[in-house]
């Protein structure tokens, strides 16, 4: 399984352990922040969070972009729902390991009020929990606590993913 994508909440590292995480296993990285519509962005940085409506084009862009690599791809995505990830592998048009970066709420909005220039703000941080759907035993994911070092996070889904790939 060569697709995946990097998911949590906001403030779980995602861009950071993606972009480090593609450099250890020699993919490439794409950050789905960049796929969001302008209005998309605009609502969050209102403060709004974004509805189902909202989220499925940018959604169907996250997978259509794993269908168009040409060699092992991350992309950072939220994928808060079971639906949305069911839309990312619909899309993707082949099997996708989610990257399920796991943290406690303290965790999150310690990171979250220490980054600058992202259109998140710490306020919809709750509504993020709220959305989240924890990946179930049926779905194809391997999960990381993130309240450790970068490196630590890195190496301990590197050794998931190779050990998957060995007995899969």
């Amino acid at each position: 399984m060569r697709l995946f994508v990097v998911m949590g909440v906001s403030g779980s590292g995602k861009t950071s352990v993606g972009q480090a995480l593609a450099e250890e296993i020699g993919a490439g990285y794409i950050d789905g922040d960049k796929l969001h519509s302008a209005a998309s962005i605009a609502k969050m940085e209102r403060g709004e969070p974004l509805n189902d409506d909202d989220r499925r084009p940018w959604l169907e862009r996250v997978g259509a972009t794993l269908e168009a690599a040409e060699g092992p791809c991350i992309v950072g995505c939220s994928a808060l729902k079971r639906a949305y990830r069911d839309i990312i592998r619909r899309a993707a048009g082949a099997p996708v390991l989610f990257l399920f970066l796991d943290g406690g709420r303290r965790v999150l909005e310690a990171r979250m009020s220490r980054r600058t220039g992202h259109f998140m703000p710490v306020s919809l941080l709750d509504s993020q929990l709220a959305t989240l759907e924890r990946p179930e035993a049926d779905e194809a994911f391997v999960r990381v606590d993130i309240d450790q070092p970068l490196e630590d996070v890195v190496s301990s889904l590197a050794a998931q993913i190779e050990r998957l790939e060995r007995i899969g």
